[in-house]
């Protein structure tokens, strides 16, 4: 009896794993699923914890992005080692799974790097790294822009 209890406990908890996402693998996108193991992607930050953050009128970083976006998957790994090696915990909140955050958080497009300070908006650089022919940003834009606000943000 012992057995199947523990075997039936183990089957719902398998059912019901959780990602990082705070839903099954199942659910996500397939252009999401692509990134579980990425370690370009591994400060994703929830709605409620965004939310949350804001409320406690804290300083910090967050990169927008969309799992499914050629700009952002471009930009990511030129970026998130710039904010690592300058001791930046840049959030990362995947507005493919989360798509109603584009107007809550008035993004027109991915990427977008904001920083809220003190729970505010208060700056904020959307478009991604310039690639030949196109408009954006270098990297050392990017690496301007965590320093800039460094000292504070850092949460």
């Amino acid at each position: 009896m012992l057995v199947v209890l523990i075997a039936g406990l183990v089957l719902l908890n398998s059912l019901q794993k959780n990602t990082v996402y705070g839903k099954p693998a199942d659910d996500l996108y397939p252009a999401t699923k692509e990134i579980l193991n990425d370690p370009n992607y591994d400060k994703i930050i929830l709605p409620e914890q965004l939310l949350e953050k804001l409320d406690n009128k804290e300083s910090f970083f967050v990169y927008y992005f969309a799992s499914d976006c050629p700009h952002c998957k471009r930009t990511t790994p030129q970026i998130k080692p710039i904010a690592d090696d300058l001791g930046i915990n840049m959030h990362q909140f995947n507005l493919l799974e989360f798509d109603e955050y584009f107007g809550k958080m008035n993004i027109d497009g991915t990427p977008t790097l904001v920083y809220y300070k003190e729970g505010v908006e208060s700056d904020r650089m959307s478009g991604g790294i310039a690639q030949a022919g196109t408009s954006g940003y270098s990297p050392e834009n990017f690496k301007a822009f965590f320093e800039k606000h460094k000292p504070e943000g850092n949460d």
